[in-house]
């Protein structure tokens, strides 16, 4: 009897041993798998879960409009006083609806090219107003004009045309206009003009972005989703030196197993550069832990205060020897049109830039720029990319949260708790069936 009951504790002994080291071993061996999986499915090609993700976004994308309405017009013209604005909005549209075109897999290099078709949906649900809604700006067509044309002789011309079409520094347009464009009177008596409709974002609908080249990771997941060539080319040809450089991802996704301490580089052809950003917290988003990167000041700094800016300093605008900073001009991927990037309401912009405005008012929580990535496959999930005159977000959505989290994050987690319950669960029966096979032995002697 006693020996009976010896031999079933060193046997409970022995499966508790046998389980706490198998246990173990599932630790650096799960985890194994769980990077061959990632680096499986994080490809891209046919097949992957960030294929299918990747060709057509199953998140709703939104871009966003906070529009300055100049409350004194008339002041400004006749005083030169400072402008008085007011922000309205949000006006929401529905963005990257569409998927990608002309996707093709590249063999050879381990590439794939794309285009990404532009299309924008108005959502009144998400707006404060409407399309018909008018706001008084600066007439686009006339500043451009005198910004373009520097000869004096045709700015007098100009100017009579201006006069001549009834035409001013200020108008009034719908926001349908002002973002989509719209036939300038000024413009259709001006000879030979590139075009005669203007507007901030015109053309668009019906247009493609691209076309990109990206490493699809087949051969190296450390380079997956990372762009080759844009438009064909590895420089932008708008700036001097690293300037012009095309860096990164798209910033819709970055190579797997992100870590806090990188600096994860992107490119916008929204501002026509290569741009980055940094850790800054970790965040529960609908139940998937992701890390927030934001944009750091240091990189719309003056070239004073950091000097790898100092090809982006201008001469097109006010820049006082490239102490000014904070706005970027763009005009020269803008086919010369006069057009300045920043962040809203002149976030991180060095005061003078704003002195002549009234009714600003920067903050960081409404008006940076930060992504939110899943650090184990590195996909984007949820981010706010804002400019100046537009604010595009997206988040990924409760159905895609649903499925990020069974497919990835769950699998992960469900594999991480079953190597502790076994760990835990054979280091107790271990250590209790010894104690107990121990005190029996005792009083077996005694």
């Amino acid at each position: 009897m006693g020996c009976d009951r010896n031999c079933g504790l060193i046997a409970g002994a022995v499966i508790g041993a046998v389980l706490a080291v198998f246990g173990g071993i599932l630790m650096p061996v799960g985890d194994l798998l769980i990077q061959k999986t990632i680096k499986k499915q994080v490809v891209l090609e046919e097949g992957t879960i960030a294929f299918k993700n990747w060709v057509k976004t199953g998140t709703e994308v939104y871009r966003q409009f906070w529009i300055f309405d100049v409350q004194n017009p008339q002041e400004v013209m006749m005083n030169s006083s400072n402008i008085q604005v007011k922000q309205r909005g949000p006006y929401t549209y529905r963005v990257r609806f569409l998927a990608k075109e002309n996707v093709t897999q590249d063999p050879e290099d381990n590439t794939v090219s794309f285009l990404q078709p532009n299309g924008a949906i108005f959502e009144p649900s998400l707006s404060v107003g409407t399309e018909a809604d008018n706001f008084t700006v600066l007439n686009l067509a006339v500043a451009a004009a005198s910004h373009i044309y520097q000869n004096q002789f045709v700015q007098m011309v100009l100017n009579s045309l201006i006069n001549k079409s009834k035409s001013s520094m200020f108008q009034v347009r719908t926001l349908r206009e002002l973002l989509w464009g719209y036939r300038d009177p000024f413009l259709s008596l001006v000879p030979y003009p590139v075009t005669t409709t203007v507007g901030l974002f015109y053309p668009y609908n019906n247009t493609a972005d691209g076309v990109y080249k990206v490493f699809n990771g087949k051969d190296n997941i450390s380079k997956v989703a990372i762009i080759d060539t844009y438009k064909g080319k590895r420089n932008l040809s708008y700036w001097e030196s690293h300037c012009d450089m095309i860096n990164g991802t798209d910033a819709a996704s970055f190579p797997p197993f992100v870590e806090k301490s990188q600096v994860l580089q992107f490119f916008s052809s929204d501002i026509c550069r290569s741009i980055y950003a940094v850790f800054e917290s970790d965040v529960n988003l609908k139940g998937i832990p992701v890390y927030r990167f934001v944009l750091p000041s240091k990189a719309f700094a003056s070239p004073v205060e950091n000097p790898d800016n100092y090809c982006f300093c201008t001469e097109k605008i006010i820049s006082k020897n490239c102490t000014s900073y904070g706005v970027l001009d763009i005009s020269k991927c803008k086919e010369g049109r006069p057009v300045y990037i920043s962040l809203p309401h002149f976030l991180y912009a060095s005061p003078d830039v704003s002195e002549p405005i009234d009714g600003l008012n920067p903050n960081e929580e409404e008006h940076r720029t930060y992504l939110d990535i899943e650090p184990i496959t590195g996909f984007t999930l949820q981010f706010a990319k804002r400019l100046q005159v537009n604010l595009l977000t997206g988040t990924i959505g409760d159905e895609k949260a649903n499925m990020f989290r069974s497919q990835v994050t769950g699998k992960i987690n469900l594999l991480g708790l079953i190597e502790m319950i076994l760990l835990s669960v054979g280091v107790v029966m271990f250590v209790a069936f010894m104690i107990s096979y121990c005190a029996c032995r005792s009083k077996t002697i005694k």
